[in-house]
């Protein structure tokens, strides 16, 4: 899949999927709505979200659109979204604390919410989103990035007569937001490099060294490069890597 990544900016926003531009879940409390869980305009709601973080502590979400022609970074394209990325300082971020393996450390940033068009190449398209998470965040001095995953056996929980205390403030939906397309999968952060380090049986959270993930990044955007070259401008395996190096 031939994608660019791109950092969000405000005037894109009508560029996400319609999912991405009213899911809430992690950025309202349920608490604060009381017992109407279905927002009047979730799309405002969400906007204000992301207006308030890029205001006060700056981008907090990643773009993969389809892959045309460059352009410059302060233009805003027209380009099909193909898949988005979220994260945000954990304070920012009202759902995180209702997590059972919360608290997110105090030097990290949460990655919250990650969606992809399915299809081929659909996991490397996850993993170029996920690079250019952790590219702004080096470059801005964040030392790690966590985030809380969704283990094989959490859809359990829906069908279950008694859901255990810890994990009700999870399940709690907002709309069209509820966890089991609202929380990201746990195998898919493994897959990119996370690791457990608060265990649990349905949501785990994972952590992503970032001095670590230097090299992790600079082996995904090789791997990208070989990707996105065209038949003509092929270079040899291997060469994207060493150049990284």
């Amino acid at each position: 899949m031939t994608a660019r990544i791109t950092p969000l900016r405000l005037e894109a926003f009508e560029q996400l999927p319609k999912h991405a531009r009213r899911c809430v879940y992690w950025e309202v409390d349920p608490l604060t709505v009381g017992d109407d869980r279905n927002l009047s305009d979730p799309e405002f709601e969400k906007e204000a979200w992301l207006s308030m973080v890029m205001l006060e502590w700056g981008s907090c979400g990643q773009l993969a659109v389809e892959y045309s022609t460059p352009v410059p970074d302060d233009e805003t394209g027209d380009e099909p979204c193909l898949g988005y990325a979220f994260y945000a300082p954990p304070r920012s971020v009202p759902r995180a604390s209702r997590f059972p393996t919360g608290p997110v450390s105090a030097d990290a940033v949460l990655l919250t919410s990650l969606g992809v068009e399915t299809g081929p190449g659909h996991e490397e398209l996850s993993r170029a989103l996920i690079t250019g998470v952790v590219g702004d965040l080096v470059r801005r001095g964040v030392r790690a990035l966590e985030a809380f995953g969704r283990s094989s056996v959490a859809d359990e929980l829906a069908d279950m007569a008694e859901v255990p205390p810890d994990v009700q403030p999870v399940l709690e939906t907002l709309g069209d937001c509820a966890m089991g397309t609202c929380v990201m999968p746990l195998d898919l952060l493994l897959d990119a490099g996370f690791v457990v380090v608060s265990h649990h049986t349905y949501f785990p959270r994972l952590r992503l060294e970032l001095e670590q993930g230097l090299g992790w990044k600079a082996g995904v955007e090789a791997a990208l490069e070989r990707l996105l070259e065209s038949a003509q401008l092929q270079q040899p395996v291997g060469a994207g890597a060493a150049a990284n190096s």
